[in-house]
């Protein structure tokens, strides 16, 4: 049985319309991929395609092998190679909806879920609806629970980030 996760990061100084255009630059993506550099070397933003339709962007993450927590070692023999992939709908000038999936080549498992971007009183918040799934008897559970946790430790780190990078830009905000 699949996991499921829930996660809200708010922007109360910033709109939708500041966050979405963020979203549509290959420098905000770099700026980001750059920050997670800090924690494991092998990141890269693979691509980037913005159209009249939305926003589809390709991550590579590389997890050395010996960076992963040692019940993910026991199933993973070489480093993690995480394809990540988002997609935005188009911006309707209030909020917008998109997608998230990660993949692992012969992973045991899925990771995905939906993301709404969505005005507040004081700013926007976007929302992450995740869900893990392990096809692993017995540990299953346990590393799809590790996938979550991990995931809004991501989201947060990623969140500081885009405000930071929104607040370089626009300091006044």
């Amino acid at each position: 049985m699949a996991r499921r996760l829930d996660y809200s990061a708010r922007y109360p100084l910033h709109t939708t319309k500041e966050l979405y255009e963020a979203l549509s630059t290959r420098e905000y993506w770099d700026a980001r991929v750059a920050e997670m550099r800090k924690y494991t070397p092998g990141n890269e933003v693979t691509s980037l395609e913005v159209s009249d339709s939305g926003i589809e962007v390709v991550l590579h993450h590389t997890l050395p092998r010996e960076m992963l927590p040692e019940i993910a070692q026991t199933v993973m023999r070489k480093d993690m190679i995480i394809t990540r992939k988002e997609s935005w709908g188009p911006y309707n000038g209030e909020e917008t909806v998109g997608k998230f999936s990660a993949s692992i080549p012969a992973g045991p498992g899925s990771l995905g879920g939906t993301i709404k971007l969505f005005p507040t009183e004081t700013g926007c918040t976007m929302r992450f609806s995740s869900e893990a799934k392990v096809f692993i008897p017995m540990v299953g559970p346990r590393l799809e629970q590790l996938m979550l946790v991990n995931l809004v430790d991501l989201f947060r780190g990623e969140a500081e980030e885009t405000v930071k990078w929104l607040e370089e830009r626009n300091p006044t905000s």
